[in-house]
């Protein structure tokens, strides 16, 4: 039996991939080099540094990870242990269990008011984040804002949200600003079984809850995993709470991507912004490699 020939030959296939390798080399592979190498000097855009900056080594590194200063206020562990909070609050419990509830809740059911929810929340994911950052700093105003308005109706105290709770700030906003994609995702992965399977468990007598965890979790854990994924990495590295909250007050809401803007471009110390961005590059390759590799086990486990 002879064998089948490629359609392509392995010179023309190099040649189509030669454009989109170009773009990884130029867009990508260079970039990361770069910044690499200026994370282990102290260059910096004033000063003498500016014009002659030295080969410092891993000092970046050393002072990102200096055990006397690590979880003060305004330094790199602060900074990761409030995007941990962050990521955990806003994209792991909020979003993912937000849209999930919302995907489940209306699964079923037709009409207006579905409609309605869909609408508003896909709106809030697709308006520019300058107007929705706007929108939320004026709903949370001490004074004037919304939410305040309406406690204040119920008798209750007035509270600055921006100030005495300024990260919990942020994550409401960042759960309000991105559950429209995790809700979506499961709409669809829901919209794929068959409805044999809840029909079967309801002669069986099992209730809304034992559905949900017995058949629905099961047959849609990979679209759960992949979901949990990609809004991990994408609010890992959002910088929308600055627009709420400029990291402050006294860097209380300061995540990673604000304290490397704030290093790199406000103190233009480019050397120690860019060793912050290395790590957040090979934080980033972790959580790639983990997708990765749990996208294959659920491949092989089908």
């Amino acid at each position: 039996m002879s064998q089948r020939r490629p359609i392509l030959s392995l010179g023309i296939g190099l040649a189509f991939l030669l454009p989109a390798l170009g773009f990884v080399l130029v867009f990508l592979v260079f970039p990361s080099l770069w910044v690499l190498q200026i994370s282990l000097t102290n260059q910096t855009l004033t000063g003498e540094a500016a014009l002659s900056p030295q080969w410092v080594g891993l000092a970046n590194f050393q002072a990102l990870f200096d055990p006397e200063t690590w979880m003060i206020r305004g330094y790199f562990g602060n900074a990761l242990r409030n995007t941990v909070l962050f990521v955990i609050g806003s994209a792991l419990i909020g979003q993912a269990g937000l849209g999930l509830a919302l995907a489940w809740a209306f699964h079923r059911r037709r009409g207006w008011l579905r409609e309605v929810v869909y609408t508003l929340v896909i709106l809030a994911w697709i308006i520019p984040d300058v107007v929705v950052a706007f929108m939320w700093v004026a709903y949370l105003d001490r004074d004037q804002g919304t939410l305040n308005a309406v406690l204040a109706a119920l008798g209750l105290s007035r509270v600055d949200w921006l100030i005495e709770h300024p990260l919990f700030s942020a994550i409401v906003f960042n759960i309000w600003r991105g559950t429209a994609f995790s809700m979506l995702l499961f709409s669809s992965a829901l919209a794929t079984l068959p409805p044999s399977y809840l029909e079967a468990a309801a002669v069986a007598g099992a209730n809304a809850w034992q559905a949900f965890r017995d058949i629905i979790l099961p047959s849609i854990r990979g679209h759960i995993v992949t979901d949990l994924i990609l809004i991990t990495l994408w609010t890992f590295n959002t910088f929308t709470p600055y627009l709420i909250t400029g990291g402050g007050p006294t860097f209380r809401s300061e995540v990673v991507s604000i304290y490397t803007f704030r290093i790199a471009f406000q103190h233009f110390e480019f050397g120690r912004g860019a060793a912050v961005a290395v790590v957040m590059m090979f934080i980033n390759l972790v959580l790639a490699l983990i997708y990765l590799r749990v996208l294959r086990r659920e491949g092989v486990a089908r």
